[in-house]
């Protein structure tokens, strides 16, 4: 359910158009891959340090929570228990925990932040590419400590649950958009609102650029080849992410291995969708449904999106081509190939 590749990025940074000279441009490293931050018409009093202070704080907080690289962090100690009784946590935490439990049950089952045993299982976990392709016995095995409904979670006071206590959880795909929006009500409490914030490739976009324009990001096309824009976005408070197929993959006896593993059959997914661009309002809602819309495909996916009011473009592989199909709502911010 990661998503290894960025596919999107700021047009501005990729053409190599000057920056105003009012405009503060910071990036580094975030949660293995990079951010980049762009503020337009800062107040008084801030600076490019102070915005990095702010980032780095926020950096620090996700991390000290959500990571699964540090072994005091707050889902590391939750994976580690055996526990079932209710495991006290965080605030945000809890938030992130039960912004996925929700697109969980409204995707029934798409996106599932306890699949990361089967993503291991498939070869795309830290041990690598396996040996001998799963059969169907190790697939039910690890399936059976796998599903969103062993967990629960409660907002007030903040905690977690497990109904079974081999069950772990992964916030690859959630934490990222949680940063961009906790970093945007960050920036906001110091009096920016013209602001771009790029963490691996979600985007949020507020306010206008230091132009005095919507921000233009670029989705980039979803092809192994060397990165080019697919589509040019106009983005004006709106977040923006994707969800893509490509490049993180391994083939065997002629069949493609995807790394995007569908929680309900333990297996890869098996569709032409390339890749799928979502948007809305907050980063961390998006983020969530755009790996669930991934997994659904480009039928099940469109129709269930079309349904709840996202909107998102579906890119699909044909042959040789690419054809996109959008729900209302995105079409309106796509400006250009």
């Amino acid at each position: 359910m990661t998503r290894f590749a960025v596919c999107l990025f700021v047009l501005a940074g990729m053409v190599g158009c000057a920056r105003a000279p009012e405009e503060i441009v910071l990036s580094g490293p975030a949660q293995g891959t990079v951010y980049n931050v762009k503020v337009a018409a800062a107040p008084a009093g801030v600076d490019s340090h102070a915005v990095r202070v702010v980032i780095e704080e926020v950096l620090d907080s996700v991390d000290r929570s959500m990571s699964e690289y540090r072994s005091d962090s707050e889902v590391s100690r939750f994976n580690a228990s055996q526990s079932t009784e209710w495991i006290d946590v965080s605030a945000d935490f809890a938030t992130v925990v039960a912004v996925s439990q929700e697109t969980s049950q409204a995707s029934h089952g798409a996106f599932d932040i306890t699949v990361s045993p089967l993503v291991a299982l498939w070869g795309f976990g830290p041990a690598g590419e396996p040996a001998l392709i799963p059969d169907d016995a190790a697939v039910r095995e690890v399936q059976s400590r796998v599903g969103f409904a062993m967990l629960e979670v409660r907002r007030e006071p903040a905690a977690l649950r497990k109904r079974d206590p081999r069950l772990t959880i992964d916030l690859n795909g959630a934490a990222p958009g949680f940063t961009v929006d906790k970093l945007a009500q960050r920036f906001e409490a110091m009096g920016l609102h013209r602001f771009m914030i790029d963490i691996g490739g979600e985007v949020m976009a507020r306010g206008r650029n230091a132009e005095g324009e919507p921000w233009h990001i670029a989705v980039e096309k979803p092809i192994d080849a060397e990165p080019e824009p697919y589509a040019i976005l106009r983005l004006a408070d709106f977040s923006v992410t994707t969800s893509g197929e490509y490049r993180h993959y391994y083939s065997r006896d002629g069949k493609r291995f995807s790394h995007t593993i569908d929680p309900r059959t333990g297996r890869p997914v098996q569709h032409d969708l390339a890749a799928v661009v979502v948007m809305g309002p907050t980063s961390l809602g998006i983020d969530t449904w755009a790996t669930a819309l991934n997994v659904l495909g480009e039928q099940e996916g469109y129709e269930l999106a079309k349904q709840r009011g996202i909107p998102a473009m579906f890119i699909v592989q044909q042959g040789d081509r690419l054809i996109k199909k959008m729900t209302p709502g995105f079409e309106e911010h796509v400006i250009g190939p």
